[in-house]
């Protein structure tokens, strides 16, 4: 698909509204925009978290014991991979159901099925958790959790705006398997990156 940006400033916002893919304007606190800017702060997150995947530190991170175990670096070709896929919802989200193409880039079925083959392999090697893990476990491992945060606020704009207008339900799936994988993502970075994970501690006074 070609895309030219050729200005980056149009003035057609300056009242407030903004386009959607179909050329309706619709307000820019609109829920649909609130939603798919929220996936597109979302993609931002996640070029923040590559800044560390892609560091020194995570080059040399420890080793797996074995050969089949996952990689830092197999990580952040998965996060790259989902950064274009976040444009293909944000695509799918910035239009009315009337108004898609059949050949506008969307989310299917088959990238939910693979953020649930990546979930489970990721997951495998992991220690079992006995309690609520407080976000951290190194640059890596926050960030990633700072990912899963603003990844379920943008699953929860896609469920509010799915009681107003039609959402395809596989864009919700999608950013729900998502919120998961970005959780044991974190845990791995963090075992990978040989940091700590803090567990929660509740009070019992």
């Amino acid at each position: 698909m070609a895309i030219r940006i050729n200005r980056v400033y149009t003035r057609t916002g300056d009242r407030g509204e903004t386009g959607l893919v179909g050329g309706r304007r619709v307000g820019k606190d609109d829920p649909r925009i609130d939603c798919y800017g929220t996936v597109d702060e979302l993609n931002a997150t996640i070029g923040l978290a590559r800044l560390h995947s892609q560091s020194p530190a995570a080059a040399h991170a420890a080793p797996s014991s074995a050969e089949t175990e996952p990689s830092v670096a197999e990580l952040d070709a998965i996060l790259a991979r989902v950064q274009s896929e976040l444009f293909n919802l944000g695509s799918l989200l910035a239009t009315r159901s009337e108004d898609v193409r059949p050949t506008q880039p969307v989310i299917s079925p088959r990238h939910v099925e693979a953020l649930e083959r990546e979930i489970d392999r990721f997951n495998h090697d992991l220690p079992e958790l006995r309690s609520f893990v407080l976000p951290g476990g190194g640059a890596l491992g926050a960030y990633l959790h700072l990912c899963r945060t603003v990844c379920r606020r943008a699953e929860r704009l896609a469920v509010a705006l799915s009681r107003r207008e039609t959402v395809p339900d596989v864009a919700i799936h999608y950013l729900n398997r998502l919120s998961d994988a970005l959780f044991v993502w974190a845990r791995f970075a963090a075992k990978a990156t040989q940091q700590p994970e803090i567990l929660w501690q509740p009070e019992t006074t």
